[in-house]
């Protein structure tokens, strides 16, 4: 009886050389390891759609539209980027968590430190944490895109002039627990403003200097506790701030009043 026998060889010149044997000929001749061998992941064209993502901007998660979209806040910018925030310490010190989060540091201008000591033991303190100071004491930062920075002035209703500025990569945020005498000329400066809830004839002072529709500035008095509305010049967002459990737990329920 006898055997017949076949033999294969690597491809050859005809077929440009290509080593298109098996693993082992492939192995052997440097071409990819021998391991697990898996089906290809393929998806049809209606399955595509699938892998979208609702990702917007990048920056810190404010909160919720009225349809129930994240709103993100872009605080850590290449240019220099003024927010005036008119509302509580709780919504600030809220953003203050959540710009550490992204990696910001976190800088906060205020004259009364004790608010803001159970937010610094959670952040943690020195050059990539948060940092507290007093008033008119705040040192330059050294903001970078490796390193952005968030400067918070909480400085009560009449704000003096900072030592600190905005500058690329280091905003300032501005807080002001009510309209106050220079709050238009804050306004005026700022790149974007947050409203929560004020009085009516706040409202209306309001309402003339940001340009609202008169809908718009009846509408303030009347805010629930942690909703803001965000205003550019463009652009005006109302947004519910949902704080997560362990941001409960260092600060409590939303609320306007300090």
């Amino acid at each position: 009886m006898t055997a017949t026998t076949t033999s294969t060889s690597p491809a050859g010149p005809a077929d440009g050389g290509r080593p298109d044997g098996g693993p082992r000929e492939r192995l052997r001749t440097g071409f990819g390891l021998l391991g697990p061998r898996h089906p290809r992941h393929t998806l049809s064209l209606s399955q595509i759609d699938t892998l979208a993502l609702p990702v917007g901007d990048d920056g810190v998660v404010v909160g919720v539209d009225a349809e129930g979209h994240p709103a993100v806040l872009g605080v850590n910018r290449p240019t220099p980027f003024d927010i005036l925030f008119i509302g509580g310490l709780w919504t600030a010190q809220v953003l203050a968590l959540r710009a550490a989060a992204t990696g910001a540091r976190v800088t906060v201008e205020t004259g009364r430190p004790g608010h803001w000591a159970q937010v610094v033991q959670a952040v943690g303190g020195g050059q990539s944490g948060m940092t507290v100071h007093d008033v008119g004491r705040v040192p330059p930062q050294g903001a970078s895109a490796m390193g952005p920075v968030l400067v918070i002035r909480d400085c009560g209703m009449r704000p003096p002039r900072g030592r600190v500025a905005s500058a690329p990569w280091q905003s300032v945020l501005t807080l002001l627990p009510y309209l106050s005498p220079v709050a238009p000329r804050l306004m005026r400066q700022a790149r974007l403003v947050g409203v929560q809830r004020v009085s009516p004839d706040e409202a209306v002072e309001i309402g003339r200097a940001a340009r609202l529709p008169r809908a718009e500035y009846e509408a303030l008095p009347t805010l629930a506790d942690g909703v803001t509305l965000w205003c550019t010049d463009r652009d005006r967002q109302y947004v519910m701030t949902q704080p997560t459990d362990a941001e409960v737990g260092l600060l409590g329920t939303p609320r306007r009043m300090d």
